[in-house]
């Protein structure tokens, strides 16, 4: 296999060329335009930000993606899936909410947006992984499936799991439905905190193994014996009374999401975007963001998602680290340097196991070219 083409641009403008215009030259120099989008549907996955967080890509750059689509006979949508844990993404209502809030309507990005796992989650296409090690059916949002067309958006930033989060973080732990993300985050099975629990019955009716009963206190009690850890009733809880276990090891998890982007881009045409900017060190799931750990890179674009997250890794790792940011502390709190921004971050936690995985299973190659406009 020859190296993958990674394209990129530097943050510069001047007054006959604004970020827009250089996104759009970009994606066109990256092959864009060599898919054919007439009369096609078309997911564009983004990250909406959860409320609190500024760090989130703005909707003016989708706006972009939106109309270069549109123009060629598309039918695009902007999405993503609700989150496992409690927060404003976790149900399509608040998920939309928390969109709209943020910036994302159709009068600012030229095209609506579909919570592609449905009101609480549940809605799933069960996808088969051939080569998978870890996971032999991906639960993937229904509307991410449907699409004949797949495009990511993601913010390149640190994450405190998996090292850093770009295009196969954004894809796989994205896409996954409710139970994916149940899947790729624990290796346990949901609990029930009592004080919380009011007695409902709704996490009881939709679960199809019967694990869920009540007990002489009138709570919820799930047996574990019984329970497959689809994390259903963690959807359908309104009271956020059922929890997730963490605790996967971050290994397993990188492996898994490769399995998952694997499962959502394959036998499909697909294209990818990296935004190498406020470059933050945990992810855009949290309600706050902290300040840059490098300065700010520039806007990468490529066919290969795995090629794609190398190349902003490999360009992030050349940055100076920012002074009084949480990767100066750590650098100066812990002796061993890693020679590894991210790694340095998130000592916990090996970034490189996903792109070696995603190689592994297909998806990509870590080897490529960097062609700069």
């Amino acid at each position: 296999m020859g190296k993958s083409e990674v394209y990129f641009t530097n943050l510069r403008t001047n007054g006959n060329m604004n970020l827009l215009n250089k996104l759009e030259r970009l994606v066109k120099k990256a092959g864009i335009e060599n898919i054919n989008f007439k009369d096609k549907y078309i997911a564009i996955k983004i990250h909406f930000g959860e409320p609190g967080n500024l760090a989130y890509l703005r909707p003016n750059y989708s706006k972009v993606i939106v109309d270069l689509v549109k123009n060629s006979g598309g039918k695009v949508f902007l999405t993503d899936c609700n989150t496992l844990y409690v927060g404003r993404r976790k149900n399509a209502l608040e998920h939309m909410d928390s969109a709209y809030e943020n910036g994302y309507n159709p009068f600012t990005t030229g095209c609506h947006v579909i919570i592609a796992d449905g009101l609480k989650g549940t809605d799933e296409v069960l996808v088969p992984v051939e080569k998978g090690e870890y996971v032999k059916e991906a639960k993937i949002g229904r509307a991410i499936m449907d699409a004949d067309i797949f495009i990511s958006m993601n913010h390149f930033k640190g994450h405190e799991a998996t090292g850093f989060g770009g295009a196969l973080k954004n894809i796989g732990m994205g896409c996954g439905s409710r139970a994916g993300k149940m899947e790729m985050h624990s290796n346990g099975k949901p609990s029930v905190e009592a004080e919380k629990c009011v007695t409902c019955g709704a996490c009881k009716k939709i679960c199809a193994h019967s694990a869920i009963d009540f007990r002489e206190n009138k709570k919820a009690y799930i047996n574990h014996d019984k329970c497959v850890g689809c994390g259903r009733c963690i959807g359908v809880c309104n009271f956020d009374a059922i929890s997730p276990t963490w605790d996967e090891a971050n290994d397993v998890l990188n492996k898994k999401i490769a399995e998952y982007s694997y499962a959502v881009v394959n036998g499909r045409p697909h294209f990818h975007i990296n935004f190498v900017i406020d470059i933050s060190p945990n992810c855009d799931c949290h309600s706050e963001n902290d300040m840059p750990i490098t300065p700010d890179v520039g806007i990468f674009a490529s066919f290969d998602p795995v090629a794609l997250d190398k190349a902003c890794a490999d360009a992030v790792n050349k940055q100076i680290v920012l002074q009084g940011s949480y990767l100066d502390e750590q650098k100066h709190k812990h002796n061993h340097d890693y020679n590894d921004h991210f790694r340095n971050t998130h000592p916990e936690t090996d970034w490189e196991v996903c792109i070696d995985h995603a190689v592994k299973l297909g998806l990509g190659n870590k080897e490529y070219k960097l062609i700069e406009m």
